[in-house]
């Protein structure tokens, strides 16, 4: 089977959740601030993942890879690759697609609710409502064609999917120590006080349980996306 390309942008924003629902070999690749990013070419994977980060989506002058990242996106859900763009990922995603970024629109950080408004067979496992960890502050504008999966009173467009690419602006791919390990990262938690760290703690002992294994069965419904092309 061919491997699925991660994208990282951050050592401690890697696949988490993700990499057990692909069931699927896996070539990480980090090309953030390469000025001649090379990624391998579409025939050569059989789904591309792009995970978060703490850059702008649109910093192609600081982090040069981001330009390459973008076309390769763009690339892949022109030929039908199965596409998972989470945070950043999604931002880039919108991008690649002809969407518009605004910086610092809206600050969430924590576990809250999320509204799913449509029905998804990838995001669908999830729920209704459920509530997921979110980490941004800017947001994307809903991409030409795009179909809006969710949304927050503060981030109205917080998934979506175009064709074979489904894009979140939050973060259902953490596990208790994977959270541990964010809160324990001073470029993480640089901004937040200690009662905001020990609040997201208490919030993943509380909703996590639940959680995990609906984002499991979740990635399990794109895996399945990758391995129908792998």
């Amino acid at each position: 089977m061919r491997p699925v390309l991660v994208i990282t942008h951050a050592p401690h924003e890697g696949p988490g959740l993700i990499s057990r629902g692909l069931d699927a070999p896996l070539r990480v690749r980090t090309v953030l601030d390469l000025e001649d990013a090379r990624l391998p070419a579409l025939d050569e994977v059989s789904g591309v993942v792009v995970m978060g980060g703490p850059m702008d989506a649109d910093d192609v002058r600081g982090h040069p890879g981001l330009a390459a990242e973008r076309a390769l996106l763009a690339a892949a859900v022109d030929a039908d690759v199965p596409v998972l763009g989470v945070c950043l990922g999604m931002q880039l995603l919108a991008l690649a697609l002809g969407s518009h970024l605004h910086l610092r629109a809206a600050t969430e950080i924590g576990f809250a609710p999320v509204d799913i408004d449509v029905e998804d067979p990838v995001l669908g496992a999830l729920g209704t409502r459920p509530t997921v960890l979110h980490w941004h502050s800017d947001t994307v504008d809903l991409p030409p064609g795009a179909t809006l999966l969710a949304s927050t009173e503060a981030t109205p467009v917080q998934a979506f999917r175009a064709g074979s690419a489904l894009g979140l602006q939050f973060h259902p791919e953490l596990d208790a120590g994977m959270l541990d390990l964010w809160l324990s990262t001073p470029d993480m938690v640089g901004e937040l006080g200690d009662d905001d760290i020990d609040e997201i703690r208490a919030a993943g002992r509380r909703h996590l349980p639940g959680l995990v294994p609906a984002a499991e069965k979740m990635f399990a419904g794109f895996g399945e996306l990758v391995r129908a092309r792998g």
